[in-house]
């Protein structure tokens, strides 16, 4: 069949904002290059003019120096109005993405609204629930076993008063403690001999003591 009909011709791809633009620009720049090139070509002429006394040859000068200006004014105006167009199908463009991203974003947001309805239509509250109270309760249980495992057996019942006495007579017993008149008569008793057993000796006092330590009875 594409032999006998022939084939059609491929559809072109239908214009977006974004190559427009790219050719409206393109298409300024090139009229700005233009107006530089006039702006040089009047200065030259201007120039011209300084150095020429009034006469036909400095009129001719002018009449191209105004066509030349007459052309610059008319680049201007189709420099402006490219502009202008790009401008346009910018805040176009941009309006149209935002478009886009808001239709995504929104599409985006229902899948997520869907996959939260699946994802709650597996979780039972009621389920929850009851599992946060059997919780609480076996955590009542386990403080109730641990009171129950500290009690104490067999002790025996005991007067406060007693209790009171006791400490009281506890602490008259610490003050005796307390009490170093024992060292004073540590203190008293003889001292310890000096020298070997057998030679004449004598205590701190300077009194003569036999090997024992004791004082020597003088001879008669």
């Amino acid at each position: 069949m594409n032999r006998l009909f022939g084939r059609g011709k491929p559809k072109a791809p239908p214009p977006n904002l974004t190559d427009c633009i790219g050719n409206v620009d393109s298409r300024a720049e090139s009229v700005d290059k233009k107006i530089a090139k006039l702006d040089a070509e009047l200065m030259k002429y201007k120039d011209q003019m300084k150095k020429m006394r009034d006469g036909p040859s400095k009129n001719m000068v002018k009449q191209k120096a105004m066509r030349v200006l007459k052309q610059k004014r008319m680049y201007e105006n189709q420099r402006d109005n490219l502009m202008q167009q790009s401008f346009n199908m910018e805040q176009a463009n941009y309006t149209v993405q935002t478009l886009k991203d808001t239709k995504t974003t929104v599409d985006a947001m229902k899948v997520g609204l869907k996959d939260m309805k699946k994802a709650y239509k597996k979780v039972d509250i009621n389920k929850i629930e009851n599992l946060q109270d059997d919780l609480e309760d076996m955590m009542e249980d386990a403080n109730e076993i641990q009171e129950i495992m500290g009690r104490s057996y067999g002790t025996p019942e005991i007067d406060e008063g007693d209790l009171e006495a006791e400490l009281d007579a506890l602490g008259d017993e610490l003050i005796m403690d307390d009490d170093s008149s024992y060292l004073d008569e540590a203190s008293s008793a003889p001292s310890i001999p000096e020298g070997l057993p057998g030679e004449r000796s004598t205590n701190r006092e300077g009194i003569l003591v036999d090997e024992f330590g004791l004082p020597q009875v003088p001879a008669t």
